[in-house]
């Protein structure tokens, strides 16, 4: 089987596979997010883009990591566009660099897809800072 470019277009079931959900899951998608929109050939035979698969991902990502709804996902593409959400490797950053960058990252995820209370905001700072501890010294034994 021969490895097709980044640029080419996939099935629906080579999406499902790379981006392991059921291909129900991306028809239902489909019906949910007007923006995902696929090529559709002979048969009904779906061919996603590029941009298509981006989306997707950024999607499958704020529904399963983050904990959004549907609903919350069309609200922050509403609201901010599909540019907002389209997966980037480095948007996504585990939290084991050092303690500043950590609380960072939770800032800058905060402003990109949240709008919480400064109190909420501090409690989970604070939640943060207890965990990266536990994590050195978890490290350190």
């Amino acid at each position: 089987m021969t490895t097709k470019s980044p640029e080419a277009f996939r099935t629906i079931s080579e999406v499902s596979k790379d981006l392991s959900l059921p291909q129900h899951v991306l028809r239902f998608w489909e019906t949910k997010f007007v923006q995902i929109k696929p090529i559709k050939r002979g048969g009904g035979r779906r061919y996603y883009r590029p941009e298509d698969i981006e989306l997707l991902k950024g999607i499958k990502y704020l529904l399963y990591n983050d904990g959004y709804t549907i609903r919350g996902v069309q609200k922050v593409i509403k609201e901010g566009g599909t540019r907002k959400i389209m997966y980037k490797e480095n948007d996504i950053n585990s939290f084991t660099d050092g303690r500043n960058s950590n609380i960072d990252r939770l800032d800058q995820l905060n402003r990109k897809f949240h709008s919480i209370s400064e109190s909420k905001r501090k409690k989970l700072l604070n939640v943060l800072n207890d965990l990266v501890s536990l994590k050195n010294k978890i490290n350190q034994e």
